[in-house]
């Protein structure tokens, strides 16, 4: 059983929903993100994205992107994210989830790029352009070494959806709202709806994520409330990370994720 299933079937024992985190690895610098990470360990986050930076994160709105250039410029490359997530994994068990885009694999080679991940502790992997007609050789490599956790849509046909759960390991992702992350628009109705129908359709097989413009641990609770399985909050994090001095970083961080990580215990 993989990391993340682990996870999500020790928080089903204790009826909770899963807290999943994104931050951009090396924004603002790599002292940042360690600090980051110790905060939402703090405060109780379940499993951890890590964004590796790329030239063009199409799925991304206006704070990803600038978090993505930010670590960048500051020289992330491959080989100092592995570094970062090693560094990490000395510190914590916890699920750690690449974010990135099909390029950065396919450059180094799908095989290689998933085995020096997983060799460095990544347990999954979320490459938002990745689409299942060209996802073959991706799969192949990363079989029995990685979860492969794909997007869905409030629109994706529920055809679509079936083979797309087929494909999809440690998660299920449900856009949730229609554009890029980050922007805040409330939470819709199709929303909710789509959680509903797809909670039916995949019936318990596959945990549903819910992710994009999630801020606020009312966001949180309506999506716990709905059925989703666990809930992601990225830009969020991102903004509070900007504007909050380093050494008041990590307490920061632990109490916001604490806020978030409450509404997803059954009360």
């Amino acid at each position: 059983m993989s990391k993340i299933k682990e996870k999500f079937a020790a928080l089903d024992a204790k009826k909770e929903k899963a807290l999943i985190a994104y931050v951009m690895a090396g924004f603002p610098n790599e002292k940042a993100t360690i600090s980051t990470v110790k905060g939402l360990i703090r405060g109780g986050v379940d499993i951890i994205e890590l964004g590796f930076p790329f030239s063009d994160p199409l799925a991304d709105g206006p704070v990803i992107q600038n978090a993505s250039t930010v670590s960048l410029e500051k020289g992330t490359k491959v080989k100092k994210f592995f570094e970062i997530v090693k560094r990490i994994r000395k510190q914590t068990d916890i699920p750690l989830v690449l974010m990135t885009y099909t390029n950065i694999l396919y450059h180094k080679g799908y095989a290689k790029f998933i085995d020096n991940a997983r060799n460095a502790g990544i347990d999954g992997f979320i490459l938002p352009d990745m689409s299942i007609e060209e996802s073959e050789e991706y799969l192949r490599a990363a079989r029995g070494k990685t979860d492969t956790i794909f997007l869905i849509s409030p629109n994706t046909s529920s055809k679509r959806i079936a083979s797309i759960a087929k494909a999809s390991s440690g998660f299920l992702y449900l856009v949730a709202v229609y554009g890029t992350t980050g922007i805040k628009t409330g939470i819709k109705s199709y929303t909710l709806k789509a959680i509903r129908d797809v909670k039916k359709q995949t019936k318990g097989k596959i945990p549903i994520g819910v992710g994009f413009g999630v801020s606020s641990p009312e966001d949180v609770r309506k999506y716990v409330k709905a059925g989703a399985d666990a809930v992601i909050v990225g830009s969020a994090f991102l903004k509070l990370i900007e504007k909050t001095p380093q050494q008041k970083l990590e307490s920061k961080i632990a109490s916001f994720t604490k806020s978030l990580k409450n509404q997803t215990i059954h009360k």
